[in-house]
């Protein structure tokens, strides 16, 4: 029987994501917008609460394809505020649109988002090892300063929270707990 962090043995869904996703290194452009956006859809709640709704998010907001997003009209927006597949926050997809276009600013200036976002850590995954989950911080000096750099560009829903969950999220740091077994494979 293999041991996984506690935080994921509530459902099958959330194993699966432990399994397959959670920690490992992410430098696909898209998909790391797409994390960023969904990490920021989760701020007040649960990401089991996000998790169950990752599908209906890609089929709305067009796959993540951020040059589509970012010319999203108000009529667009309305059908998304009226949307029960997603989180119906006003704030919170207005960021999906003002991320996206911030983010094709930043894909144009450091020719791709992947090399701007992987700065933070110096471009390596920080292998933790934390041996419970009470140990892993809820923010780092490195979500510290990526958040304070997004924000700066006019990123929203990017407090050091949310970008050390993305964080965890893309791969960025490993804080599988030491007994799990995704903390051996991911940190080889």
């Amino acid at each position: 029987m293999k041991i996984r962090c506690t935080w994921c043995l509530s459902s099958e869904l959330y194993i699966h994501y432990h399994d397959e996703e959670w920690g490992v290194p992410v430098h696909e452009d898209q998909q790391l917008f797409e994390m960023l956006c969904l990490e920021g859809a989760q701020a007040g709640l649960s990401w089991i609460t996000v998790l169950n709704k990752r599908v209906h998010y890609r089929k709305v907001f067009d796959g993540f394809d951020a040059n589509k997003i970012a010319r999203y009209s108000e009529a667009k927006r309305a059908k998304l505020l009226a949307d029960p597949g997603i989180i119906r926050n006003k704030l919170k997809i207005n960021a999906f649109i003002t991320n996206a276009q911030k983010y094709l600013e930043v894909k144009n200036e450091f020719d791709s988002f992947d090399q701007y976002i992987w700065q933070f850590v110096d471009h390596q995954p920080i292998i933790n090892k934390f041996s419970s989950r009470k140990a892993v911080p809820a923010s780092t000096i490195h979500s510290d300063a990526m958040a304070k750099d997004l924000k700066k560009r006019g990123f929203k829903f990017v407090g050091t929270t949310i970008c050390y969950a993305f964080m965890q999220a893309s791969g960025m740091v490993n804080d599988h707990t030491t007994d799990c077994f995704r903390h051996k494979e991911l940190g080889a």
